[in-house]
């Protein structure tokens, strides 16, 4: 399940012991501010975000956690080791049945994503590399967040050239799962992290308020009405789709 998104990669080291003792209950609070020597005003349905939190589970509906997904999924939810992304691909299958395109898939266009990361996956997404991505943890540098002690790991993502374009985050590791794809895989919750845009924009994504209590597993359930398939079920469906699009465009 290796994928590079720059923040969408999914690698953590393993520390099963620890993260099965994590129980927090709670909601997190974010903020994305412009921070780039450009500024520029960020788009309110952006601006702020929020996760809710139950021990080992993340789920969100925030925009700027899903952005990754082009505008298609709605909900995340992080169970442990466990991903379940909710997507809706309405729109794009009404396109593309109104030019006479017929999907191997027949199931829903409301379909929810599952997959699930193996012990040898977790362990070596770790490995430092000179392709792909890691992560680096690093030790002895910490700072106060939204009045939470974050750790610093660095997100190492080569390009095609070989260039490591590196991301720094701070992280939690008292909450949340073991592995959070949401942030990059990173141990429990990022906290901070930025993201370079290019011709000096730059933004920040920071936790403003970390609020115990008022969270329930109830609250952790996905909207009905998704039809289950896996990660593999949906790159070939994604594959299909990404190849009759490009041709239509031609």
């Amino acid at each position: 399940m290796k994928k590079v998104f720059l923040f969408a990669a999914i690698a953590c080291l393993s520390l099963s012991s620890l993260f099965a003792q994590n129980t927090f209950k709670g909601v997190i609070t974010y903020a994305l501010t412009s921070t780039g020597e450009t500024e520029f005003k960020i788009p309110d349905e952006v601006a702020t975000a929020e996760l809710k939190v139950f021990d080992s589970k993340v789920l969100t509906s925030s925009q700027i956690f899903l952005m990754n997904y082009g505008g298609m999924a709605s909900n995340i939810l992080v169970d442990g080791r466990k991903q379940f992304i909710c997507m809706d691909l309405s729109q794009i299958f009404m396109y593309l049945s109104a030019n006479d395109v017929e999907l191997d898939y027949k199931g829903s266009s409301k379909i929810l994503v599952s997959d699930e990361l193996s012990q040898t996956e977790i362990d070596s997404l770790t490995i430092p590399v000179t392709e792909g991505f890691y992560i680096q943890y690093v030790d002895g540098e910490t700072k106060t967040i939204a009045g939470k002690t974050a750790k610093k790991a660095i997100l190492h993502a080569f390009d095609e050239e070989g260039e490591d374009h590196q991301t720094i985050f701070w992280y939690s590791d008292e909450i949340g799962p073991e592995v959070n794809p949401i942030f990059n895989g990173i141990k429990g919750v990022a906290l901070e992290y930025s993201m370079q845009l290019g011709e000096g924009r730059e933004i920040t994504l920071t936790a403003t308020d970390i609020k115990s209590g008022k969270v329930k597993e109830v609250d952790m359930l996905l909207p009905s009405g998704y039809e289950s398939i896996t990660e593999e079920q949906f790159s070939a469906l994604f594959k299909q789709i990404r190849e009759e699009m490009e041709y239509l465009q031609e």
